[in-house]
């Protein structure tokens, strides 16, 4: 049986958690693991990264890839149209979403959500390319009702795990939502989010949340 290693915090994990739930996947879940550059964790994850994957034929790093895996180790419940056209559009509008959107956004994760400092330059460079990242992001979705058309893919297994985050750190940073021009988003969530694996995921997350606050120094016991 595969195991999905990571911790549920983690976006890049929990976008391949609701996968593997949404395509009835029997696995196994670590959720105790961390990233780390310790020598022994590189041998299983070369950059140090959440998530990895264990199959029976070795380890799996890196989101996109896994999710590539599960989609030819496990075709049943396709997260991928079958026109390769339709296929490359949701991989080009992930990675946009991916590479342009969250990536910029998550330069300001450490000082909105984890108390390091913020200075001006990162700010300004963060909006001028999530800018960017955000109009190319506009012109490929498609809210049929999906994001990426009238089929659930890997590209909601996605979106449904960054574009919250993203709201929310820019909110934080820049007092105001760099999505909010996107009318289609909050309703977007809204109904994906209704999704068994998906409202399921979103719980674990909070519980996840909860557990953490309560770990740290000073919590209330």
């Amino acid at each position: 049986m595969i195991k999905l290693c990571g911790f549920r915090l983690s976006n890049y994990h929990n976008k391949v958690l609701v996968a593997l739930l949404e395509k009835g996947v029997l696995f196994e879940e670590d959720a105790s693991v961390r990233p780390s550059q310790a020598e022994e964790y590189l041998a299983k994850s070369p950059m140090g990264k959440v998530p990895y994957l264990e199959t029976p034929q070795g380890r799996l790093c890196e989101s996109s890839v896994i999710l590539e895996y599960l989609e030819d180790a496990y075709p049943e419940r396709p997260l991928l149209p079958k026109a390769p056209f339709a296929r490359g559009k949701v991989r080009e509008l992930l990675a946009v979403l991916e590479l342009h959107v969250e990536l910029v956004a998550r330069r300001l994760y450490p000082g909105v959500f984890f108390g390091a400092a913020l200075d001006e330059a990162t700010k300004q460079s963060v909006e001028r390319d999530l800018a960017k990242g955000v109009r190319a992001f506009r012109a490929l979705a498609r809210f049929a009702p999906f994001v990426a058309g009238s089929e659930l893919t890997i590209a909601d297994c996605a979106a449904a795990q960054h574009l919250p985050l993203v709201s929310l750190a820019t909110r934080l940073a820049f007092g105001r939502d760099v999505l909010a021009d996107i009318p289609q988003v909050k309703p977007y969530l809204a109904m994906i989010e209704a999704r068994p694996a998906f409202a399921q995921v979103k719980a674990w997350r909070k519980e996840a949340q909860e557990a953490a606050k309560a770990e740290r120094p000073g919590a209330a016991r």
